[in-house]
């Protein structure tokens, strides 16, 4: 339950090169394409381990974790840490989010993926996305519940066309986590929007994916 949907590369894989390299100009959704000259919010995407902070009010309120699936397993050093985070916050939790929600972000830090300790030398979780009911709450929102919750969300490092956000990531880009370059951008418009199948409009692009 409440897994958090894929993000669509803006361009499709080469089958060619066994979807190593991107079809440079071949949208994966129209929606990227039609969509390309509009203003798009770039956030740093985190290399980490998808994690869910799932608040849920039945008889009692309670906080409970996910990796990106519910099979997914996540790291016990990184349980510690969201325990240790999140439990004392029951009480804020129930009051920001009475019926209950997710929060969405990264585990993310030392030996969580290769050059976690980039990061940080410990681990810990930034979010990036709060749901409530069948709600995305916007940026702001979101903010302003990380900072009552003492969390970091992962940061805004501009906006601007599609065009722009693949140059910025093809040329790479310091991470705002210090001196290293940054695993690439997550874009989503400046307005939220869905395609017609009722699927948020949200993209990214990795550094990787122009270095040969």
């Amino acid at each position: 339950m409440n897994e958090y949907h894929k993000i669509q590369t803006v361009f499709k894989r080469d089958p060619q090169t066994k979807y190593k390299t991107l079809l440079m100009g071949d949208y994966s959704l129209p929606e990227f394409e039609y969509l390309k000259d509009n203003e798009w919010v770039f956030t740093e995407k985190v290399d980490g381990t998808n994690i869910r902070i799932i608040c849920k009010n039945y008889r009692e309120y309670s906080i409970t974790f996910g990796g990106k699936t519910d099979r997914a397993q996540i790291p016990a050093t990184l349980v510690e840490r969201l325990e240790s985070r999140f439990h004392p916050m029951r009480q804020i939790l129930s009051e920001i989010l009475p019926e209950g929600g997710c929060l969405y972000g990264e585990g993310y830090g030392a030996r969580i993926q290769k050059g976690g300790g980039n990061y940080r030398q410990d681990q810990d979780f930034v979010l990036f996305d709060i749901k409530v009911g069948d709600w995305w709450l916007q940026r702001k929102d979101a903010e302003e519940i990380a900072n009552k919750l003492g969390i970091d969300i992962v940061p805004i490092i501009g906006s601007g066309t599609i065009h722009e956000m693949i140059d910025i990531t093809r040329k790479g880009f310091n991470s705002l986590w210090g001196n290293f370059t940054a695993e690439g951008i997550v874009a989503r418009p400046a307005t939220e929007l869905k395609t017609r199948s009722n699927h948020r409009i949200i993209t990214k692009i990795k550094h990787k994916d122009f270095v040969e």
